[in-house]
């Protein structure tokens, strides 16, 4: 996956503000489980969030963030207080939901 500019990131953030978490990463941290739940998640919204219930340091949540996004091939557009925000486009054109703007321009008012 591309890395994205900062107004792409902007642009997901907003688009995130109303949705809910759909994974929670609690006290075992990342485990097979999460992975899966995170990949089933991108694959049917693009767009999601994850929550962490039990690591409230910031080092151990980037930590994590950092290994959750390698592992499922996704951008992390940001990070709300215990909240990471993970996009991956669907793999099939047809499909998208979510069309991330190539230029500050692009962005709808």
């Amino acid at each position: 996956m591309t890395e994205l500019q900062g107004f792409q990131r902007k642009y997901l953030r907003g688009l995130a503000h109303d949705i809910k978490p759909v994974v929670f990463v609690g006290q075992k941290g990342v485990t097979e489980a999460v992975v899966l739940s995170m990949e089933e998640a991108l694959n049917a919204h693009e767009l999601i969030k994850v929550k962490f219930i039990d690591f409230k340091e910031k080092e151990s949540k980037l930590a994590i963030s950092e290994e959750l996004r390698e592992r499922t091939q996704s951008v992390l557009a940001g990070m709300i207080g215990h909240m990471a925000i993970y996009y991956r486009a669907q793999k099939d054109p047809k499909k998208r939901q979510i069309k991330v703007p190539k230029t500050s321009k692009d962005i709808p008012a």
